[in-house]
């Protein structure tokens, strides 16, 4: 579905872009029942970076997230929706955004996730290397990032998945599963996107090969990840199956190249 918002037309120019620094920036959030935690979430971002451009995209939530949606933009500028048909994957809903800044000639676009683990008080800390860097991930595994809230199991599950993740692909990120992170669209433009095949979480790792295969320039910045307070968690058996078949992907790819 084309982003909509009631309160301006869907003009692919999106002539009123928020940018930084005359760079024009996308926020990107993709959601599955969130509505509880969209209003503070926003609130957040605008205390960060008034103003800021902010595309949704929901995969029909039944707890009325994309109703929500919709309801902010008639009193919010710059706040845009896609409204998908289901639950089709974190993967494929971020590369729906991903297209969507690329159609739409941002600069730059943040993904977040929408239950408040991610912080937007960070956000200039990863805006701050951007003259540098082409990706900047906001990671728990580095200098000033951390973990909050979160049970022991959950750490370590995430710390023996980004362990395995650096063994397969021969990464030196310390954090390779981090949704939190600012893309130079031009970069994301540049990826042959027919080799991309993610659609869940998995997506993320197997994106973050493709673009330091294609030499682009990336760094870490420390994030404090909290559990979420509010809503379940969205990972499943399936998504969990979907990051192992990915980073196999990922390993071939490597393989084959070094060959």
């Amino acid at each position: 579905m084309e982003p909509t918002n009631p309160d301006a037309s869907a003009d692919a120019d999106h002539r009123t872009a928020h940018s930084v620094e005359g760079e024009r920036l996308l926020i990107l959030v993709c959601t599955y029942n969130e509505k509880l935690n969209l209003p503070t979430l926003f609130e957040k971002l605008d205390a960060t970076l008034p103003g800021a451009d902010v595309l949704v995209v929901d995969d029909n939530s039944p707890d009325g997230t994309a109703e929500w949606v919709e309801a902010k933009a008639t009193k919010r500028a710059n706040t845009y929706l896609i409204l998908r048909s289901g639950k089709l994957g974190l993967g494929t809903a971020i590369r729906a955004g991903m297209r969507h800044a690329i159609e739409n000639h941002y600069d730059w676009v943040l993904n977040l996730d929408a239950d408040l683990s991610h912080d937007p008080a960070a956000i200039p800390k990863l805006l701050a290397e951007r003259s540098t860097h082409d990706l900047v991930i906001g990671s728990r595994y580095v200098s000033g990032g951390g973990l909050e809230g979160c049970s022991w199991k959950r750490i370590f599950v995430s710390r023996c998945a980004n362990a395995y993740a650096r063994w397969v692909v021969g990464w030196k990120v310390r954090d390779c599963s981090s949704a939190y992170r600012l893309y130079r669209v031009s970069a994301l433009a540049r990826l042959d996107w027919t080799r991309i095949h993610g659609k869940g979480y998995g997506f993320l790792e197997e994106i973050l090969w493709h673009l330091i295969d294609q030499g682009n320039r990336w760094t870490e910045v420390g994030i404090v990840y909290t559990e979420r307070q509010r809503g379940d968690s969205k990972i499943s058996i399936k998504e969990a199956l979907s990051t192992i078949d990915s980073l196999h992907r990922v390993a071939r790819l490597r393989s084959t190249k070094k060959q």
